[in-house]
């Protein structure tokens, strides 16, 4: 049989909480390795929200989504873990010398135990639904943000009213010449401090209106044609829209792999393990009674499931490590 790199722990997922799992699964010597479907570390960080401000990590009164993924990086390779972008893990196996076979969608990794920190799966927007958008897509139609610069001095409209359209719309203010805010619904879901700061700034609010039309030729966009419930339309100046409609998300194979699910995540214990001994899971992927999928929560759950996956390894360590400052003289 060809001889088979056997690694400790494989992470299935390199977003927040798999990095600092990462960082965890070093502090506790265990070998280490991260498998993510996309080309980057970061997860939604970095493929959505790169420039977007994060308000709810401790210590960071608030900190770019990019430099929290570069601190992230940085801090997680103290694990010296073996990283595998762009492989989308399809089966996981547990093989009768106790370990597990990960197939994905370019080769095979095993694994002594295995942490899901996938978030919600695999993920696109949610599209704008109207007739001849296609040729804007990349150009002028956008579903997420990775340079601001982009739009300095142009005319934006965010469409959404949850609270990512309504940061965006807030980043823009001073970034482009003019930024409207359009909501198909009358109830925005934004929290309600960012709705008040968002009334109280410069961007202008439409809702609610749809969408009927995007009007301009070779992807370049002119306006943007909206319409309420009664048929009534306007149109405004656009040479941007930003669409901030939420995302369409898919645990795919994880569904088929036996683990308890409950409403699309995977159930958990208070030692963040699943319904299969070996495979544990953190972050918003993991759900269990009194879950708050924050960032922050996943930050806590990633060194309980690495402390409880060593002592599952070798039951002689201890659940408890040494504290980082023991680790770290």
């Amino acid at each position: 049989m060809e001889e088979r790199e056997i690694f400790d722990i494989t992470i299935i997922g390199g977003g927040p909480t798999g990095l600092f799992a990462s960082f965890y699964g070093g502090m506790r010597k265990m070998k280490v390795k991260i498998i993510d479907s996309l080309p980057q570390l970061g997860g939604q960080l970095t493929e959505l929200y790169p420039d977007k401000f994060i308000y709810d990590v401790g210590g960071f009164p608030k900190v770019l989504a990019k430099d929290l993924v570069d601190s992230l990086v940085v801090q997680a390779n103290y694990g010296d873990p073996a990283i595998c972008l762009e492989e989308t893990v399809s089966t996981v196996e547990r093989l009768e010398e106790d370990y597990f076979a990960i197939s994905t969608d370019k080769e095979v990794h095993y694994t002594k135990a295995v942490l899901l920190t996938a978030g919600v799966g695999a993920f696109q927007p949610r599209k704008i639904g109207v007739d001849g958008s296609d040729p804007f897509e990349g150009k002028t139609l956008h579903y997420g943000v990775r340079d601001l610069t982009l739009f300095s001095g142009k005319k934006v409209v965010v469409l959404g009213g949850g609270d990512s359209a309504v940061d965006w719309a807030m980043m823009l203010e001073d970034v482009a010449s003019h930024v409207t805010l359009s909501h198909r619904r009358e109830k925005m879901t934004a929290h309600e401090a960012n709705i008040d700061t968002l009334l109280a700034s410069k961007v202008d609010v439409k809702k609610p209106y749809g969408v009927k039309e995007l009007i301009g030729e070779n992807g370049e966009l002119r306006e943007l044609v909206l319409v309420d419930k009664e048929g009534n339309e306007e149109r405004i100046e656009a040479d941007h829209v930003i669409v901030n409609y939420g995302n369409i998300t898919s645990l795919g194979p994880i569904k088929e792999w036996g683990l308890e699910m409950e409403k699309n995540s995977v159930v958990v214990n208070s030692k963040m393990e699943t319904s299969i001994p070996g495979i544990y899971a953190a972050g918003d992927i993991a759900t269990y009674e009194g879950k708050v999928k924050l960032i922050a929560v996943g930050f806590g759950e990633a060194p309980t499931a690495i402390n409880n996956a060593k002592a599952y390894l070798d039951p002689k360590s201890k659940i408890q490590p040494l504290h980082s400052t023991s680790v770290f003289k």
